[in-house]
């Protein structure tokens, strides 16, 4: 068998090391002789695999003692609803829309108040972060949401935008653990896994602790319920067993990769190899331009969707996989994830060049 370059945006590439350790544990975890997958999750030595994998990940992310970590199910679109159950507090929000996610939590969070826009990017699909240093701030909002890595559009906040003392929460999902962050900078941070950090129906919730309250909105589901999850350790039901325990050997492999700085360092020298490219093609541009570039994801196009349709069917016969980009820009998109290694995004051009040869003609 041989591994193909996975470009997918998630779920996404993982390390093969991890996947490899998980495969020769699939069967017999540690001298239990049982799989993770059977273990139950009220067991000591489940407790153990969430104790260490929260503390590997504090570690990593230097996350403060006044700060919650809760591992949760449902995916970073739960988290759409459950955030203003949980923190609007006066029924108001302020959001800042920068794509299809941060538009769907803005959806979600008008179910239960109002909710407003402080700046979009909607007028140029989403091809750019607007200017977030001035926002007319609400004076009752409950916090100022972003999302800060778009997986569609390859935008990524470079700078946080100034809420003006309100609590930022932060969908990071495309980006977690692909740098070092401040966490004392937000009130909540949280993401699916299934993009940089393990299997897809896993999300983590960052949290301050004083954020975490008993009154929260009516009808607010019990495991929807931030201080029913934590007082729980995360297990107030059963859990995403399988799913945190992937996450718990990640963590760990960044570890030995040298931690989140040397990561970002990696994922600037990926990212500077595939967009050095297309700045200088004839045939593919870029979609998005400056600093609002993503380093985990890479939009472009041909300018020609027969030929963008092309590229994508001979790259898949090349093992150059899940380059299609989404259905709502179209062209081509190149996910690389902590887990992509380079050898892959130089794989990924020497491709785009060979194939730029032999369809000059469209240029």
């Amino acid at each position: 068998m041989n591994r193909v370059y996975n470009f997918s945006a998630g779920p996404a590439v993982l390390p093969e090391e991890v996947l490899k350790e998980a495969a020769d544990e699939m069967l017999d975890y540690a001298g239990t002789g049982m799989s993770v997958m059977e273990m139950s999750h009220r067991s000591d030595r489940f407790q153990r695999i969430l104790d260490e994998a929260e503390q590997d990940l504090r570690d990593l992310m230097k996350i403060p003692e006044e700060y919650a970590v809760l591992f949760l199910q449902g995916g970073a679109s739960q988290q759409f609803a459950a955030i203003p159950m949980n923190l609007m507090q006066n029924r108001v929000a302020d959001y800042i829309v920068t794509g299809q996610w941060a538009k769907k939590a803005s959806e979600e969070a008008k179910k239960y108040g109002t909710v407003n826009i402080l700046a979009s990017s909607a007028d140029r699909t989403y091809s750019y972060i607007p200017d977030c240093s001035d926002l007319p701030v609400s004076e009752k909002a409950d916090y100022v949401y972003i999302c800060e890595n778009n997986t569609i559009y390859g935008t990524k906040f470079s700078s946080l935008p100034n809420t003006k003392g309100k609590i930022l929460v932060s969908d990071i999902s495309s980006c977690f653990l692909s740098e070092p962050v401040d966490v004392t900078k937000y009130g909540l941070l949280f993401g699916g896994v299934q993009k940089n950090i393990g299997p897809a129906g896993t999300v983590i919730v960052i949290i301050r602790k004083d954020l975490i309250r008993d009154e929260v909105l009516e009808k607010t589901p019990t495991m929807l319920h931030y201080k029913i999850q934590a007082e729980a350790g995360s297990l107030y039901n059963t859990p995403p067993a399988y799913g945190i325990y992937i996450c718990g050997k990640v963590f760990r492999w960044l570890k030995r990769m040298g931690g989140l700085e040397n990561m970002k360092q990696y994922n600037e020298k990926k990212a500077a190899v595939l967009y050095r490219y297309l700045d200088e093609s004839r045939l593919f541009s870029p979609t998005v331009q400056g600093k609002d570039r993503s380093l985990m994801n890479v939009p472009f196009v041909t300018g020609n969707k027969e030929l963008d349709g092309k590229f994508i069917k001979e790259a898949e016969q090349a093992g150059l996989k899940s380059l299609k980009g989404h259905r709502s820009v179209g062209g081509m998109r190149a996910s690389i994830y902590n887990a992509m290694p380079i050898e892959g995004v130089e794989a990924l051009v020497a491709f785009m060049k060979n194939f730029e040869k032999e369809n000059g003609d469209h240029v």
